[in-house]
């Protein structure tokens, strides 16, 4: 932690003066929880707490009243002296004058908003820490700063794929028998078998070829409720994605081919006759299966996000996100609180006072003058100080948005809301800026996390889903 941050965090009243400074995790929400499909979690804010103090502020210091006491004498008959020469003393009053001190009431610090314009809201602790994973020095940033995020696409190649579209068969063709003529007075021709070829028959199919299997993923939510007074608006879905199929035709064989035979007779004759020397054979021959190059689509990086600087003259390449950071300089605030101090303290002159002579009774000295001094004590104002006890931080909670909402459930939100005595406007199911505000007004009452429609505040509510 840089010195420049443990001051701010002094300054602001976090942690005592010469207290060991200790990170506290502000965002422990890098890892999604486990859920359904269909399911969303949103990051919501716990806000910080705060308790209010009161200081004592000194408006008057202490100071000294002075008081004189008179000598005293008594008479005496002398014919000298009347009067003895002596000292008097003279009281001098304290003078005060007023003053007004400013007392700070709120330190100077430096906060991260969305832009420097005057209202720009604080950027979350999240979207910190993404800028910083991504290279962003923020500890060394100038206040005036500002940092824009970027986007810059996946990138994918097409690849092709061979897929059967006719399976291997064979062809077959028949060889026939051979003959010699011989004379012979009975027999012309023997009894024989003849075989018929068979062809093969075919038949056209569709069918259909997994090219992306089904998978779940997580997905931004959308929807009119994902966003409450902008105290978060990260809302994320587990998504089932439906496998991908493409329908391909291919030809397959119905009935293989083959072959019969058929008996041909013995013929007689006193004449000249054929004589079987080879009977008739079959011939197979294979044909190859046949395939089609199907296109593939396949990614080859991943879409990338970076952080560019405003005061960086080189041109970012990538599409801008929205996202901005800036840092700015918010001024101490004080307080006027007028005092009375002593300007000139309480204090004492002296005056000779010469002998009178005579011959008559004079006044003899019997204790001199004496001064009393009684202290007041300074005055104190109390000033109310308010101080942080508790650091806001993130958690993700189960919400409701388009992914999982429906009429019904949102006209039940809306009554219960006006039950508890907060109004939603017409329970008509939709949600709306008067329902919107109506939950965050009903949160905030009751101490629940903001930044959405959480299963805590349905189940706060009495809502079932």
């Amino acid at each position: 932690m840089s010195k420049h941050l443990a001051a701010l965090i002094v300054s602001a009243g976090l942690i005592a003066p010469g207290s060991v400074i200790q990170a506290e995790p502000i965002d422990n929400t890098n890892t999604l929880p486990p859920a359904k499909p269909g399911q969303c979690y949103a990051k919501v804010m716990i806000p910080a707490k705060y308790e209010t103090k009161a200081e004592k502020v000194l408006v008057r210091e202490s100071a000294e009243k002075i008081e004189t006491i008179p000598a005293k004498y008594e008479w005496v008959e002398k014919q000298v002296t009347l009067n003895a020469a002596h000292t008097k003393l003279v009281p001098v009053a304290a003078k005060y004058e007023k003053v007004t001190e400013k007392v700070e009431v709120s330190p100077a610090m430096q906060v991260w908003v969305t832009s420097m314009k005057k209202g720009a809201l604080p950027v979350s602790p999240t979207l910190l820490s993404a800028a910083k994973a991504s290279g962003v020095a923020l500890t060394e940033a100038e206040p005036g700063m500002c940092f824009r995020e970027y986007y810059q696409p996946a990138q994918f190649k097409t690849e092709t794929k061979d897929i059967l579209v006719k399976e291997a068969s064979e062809k077959v063709e028949t060889i026939p028998a051979k003959y010699q003529e011989v004379e012979e007075k009975v027999l012309v021709k023997e009894a024989s078998r003849k075989i018929v070829e068979v062809p093969a028959t075919y038949e056209v199919v569709t069918e259909k070829v997994l090219i992306e299997p089904a998978k779940t993923v997580w997905k931004k939510g959308a929807g009119p409720i994902e966003r409450i007074d902008n105290t978060t608006g990260e809302i994320m879905c587990l998504v089932e994605i439906p496998a991908k199929y493409k329908t391909i035709q291919k030809q397959v064989i119905k009935t293989p081919a083959t072959t019969k035979v058929v008996e041909v007779p013995a013929v007689y004759e006193t004449v000249k006759v054929s004589k079987l020397v080879t009977p008739a054979e079959e011939k197979r021959t294979k044909v190859p299966e046949e395939f089609k190059q199907l296109a593939k689509r396949v990614k080859t990086a991943d879409a990338s996000f970076f952080w560019h600087a405003s005061h960086d003259a080189s041109k970012p390449q990538g599409a801008p996100t929205g996202q901005q950071i800036c840092l700015k300089e918010i001024p101490a605030k004080y307080k006027t609180v007028e005092k009375q101090v002593v300007k000139v303290p309480a204090s004492f002159t002296k005056e000779d006072v010469p002998a009178v002579m005579e011959t008559v009774k004079v006044r003899k000295l019997v204790t001199k003058a004496e001064e009393k001094r009684t202290k007041i004590p300074a005055e104190y104002k109390e000033v109310s100080k308010r101080t942080k006890v508790g650091n806001e931080r993130l958690e993700w909670r189960q919400v409701l948005c388009e992914t999982n909402i429906n009429k019904d459930i949102v006209s039940r939100v809306q009554q219960a809301l006006i039950t508890a005595g907060f109004n939603p406007g017409t329970p008509d199911g939709v949600i709306g800026g008067a329902t919107l505000r109506a939950v965050d007004e009903y949160q905030r009452s009751k101490g629940l996390p903001r930044g959405g429609l959480t299963i805590r505040t349905l189940e706060s509510l009495g809502v079932k889903i």
